[in-house]
């Protein structure tokens, strides 16, 4: 009796976030759309998309993932695409299938962590190349070159942009210095495709990658990994053992609910990323307003003026306010949750990333005016 009595908070689980006002850049370019939502009901039961498999998921013709595939690739400018369970497991798929142990591979200073366990994994030696420091921790792409003619790099990697600044170095410049040196170029884009205009051939990456549930309008977790018609058979190796398999991906990868939303998402996607001006605008206007109120105790961290919708801000005022506060170093999650704001983690008060993707103007003043509330001790 106890032990039915405790599983059976299991069953009405329930996110109150999922009403408010999420500024979670993690989570904004996620948000499933109307159609997602019912592709998600339809196709929830574990392996349902397998109803009519051949053998290959890639070959599916209902629903129809094999003109899906085609059509993501041309959306961002690849020969061949593959889905994997997350821009991680892209990376190191990439990494483990071109590179041997022992090579060297250049990558920019805000790299996203799982860069660096790839690396690992893949018993490569990992050059750094630096940003320009506090505040706009900039990546110059001419910095490559210095690292590329010391080490001799079987590949380099950009991120673009960073996961933590928001910051777009210039991966058109170093898609030319790359062919300059013919080294395989890898643009991890899990914050631009889909959120962005992005094109793999245009910056003349090798190989690119996104991320389904944080850019997509996708249920995660979900990656794509955008190939060259030249890296298309190192990447999928067939099984000399399995048919209809790929070894280098243990068969099939991502089935059920992130792919048939990502696929359902997809015509909205295509067509949001043509307002993408329009978001960086509502960036800088946010920005420019919060450092405003902040009075010189509130500053974006990146590149200024800003060029992407993920913000990290340096909030020291928020931190003094923690100290005299009774929630102490909860007032800001708990007073933002408490006007239907969500996305600040809960206890974090020095520093703030936020992201306004796909929010209205409106939304955008009603979040201002709840930080402004704060600072005046208002509520």
């Amino acid at each position: 009796m106890e032990e039915n009595y405790r599983f059976e908070r299991y069953r009405n689980l329930k996110r109150d976030a999922r009403e408010g006002i999420n500024i979670n850049p993690i989570q904004t370019g996620g948000r499933l759309t109307e159609a997602a939502k019912k592709a998600l009901l339809e196709y929830g039961d574990g392996y349902s998309v397998c109803d009519y498999c051949e053998g290959n998921l890639f070959e599916i013709r209902k629903p129809d993932i094999k003109t899906f595939r085609e059509d993501l690739a041309r959306f961002v400018g690849a020969d061949e695409v593959v889905f994997t369970h997350g821009a991680r497991e892209a990376i190191y798929l990439v990494l483990s299938s071109i590179l041997k142990k022992g090579d060297s591979i250049v990558v920019d200073e805000n790299r996203h962590y799982t860069t660096d366990l790839a690396v690992e994994k893949c018993g490569l030696n990992k050059i750094l190349v630096k940003n320009s420091g506090y505040p706009e921790f900039k990546i110059k792409v001419e910095d490559y070159i210095p690292a590329i003619e010391k080490y001799k790099p079987k590949a380099i990697l950009l991120t673009y942009p960073d996961g933590e600044f928001g910051n777009l170095p210039d991966a058109k410049k170093l898609g030319k210095i790359a062919k300059e040196y013919g080294i395989p170029f890898i643009v991890n884009g899990a914050y631009s495709i889909g959120r962005m205009p992005v094109n793999m051939k245009e910056l003349g990456a090798d190989f690119i990658i996104g991320s389904g549930h944080k850019s997509m309008a996708s249920s995660g977790p979900i990656g794509i990994l955008g190939i060259s018609a030249r890296f298309e058979e190192k990447i999928l190796q067939p099984s000399k053992t399995v048919k209809n398999k790929f070894c280098s991906i243990l068969g099939c990868t991502v089935r059920g609910v992130p792919i048939i939303t990502l696929m359902a998402s997809f015509p909205e996607v295509v067509k949001r990323v043509s307002g993408w001006e329009e978001e960086v605008k509502k960036a800088r206007y946010f920005c420019e307003k919060f450092e405003e109120m902040g009075n010189g105790k509130i500053r974006l961290l990146g590149e200024k003026p800003h060029n992407h919708d993920l913000m990290k801000f340096e909030t020291p005022l928020f931190f003094e306010i923690s100290k005299k506060h009774p929630y102490g170093r909860e007032f800001l999650y708990r007073i933002l949750k408490k006007h239907g704001i969500f996305g600040i983690k809960h206890g974090i008060t020095k520093y703030l990333k936020i992201s306004t993707y796909g929010l209205s103007y409106d939304e955008i003043d009603y979040v201002l005016s709840v930080f402004e509330k704060i600072i005046k001790g208002e509520v």
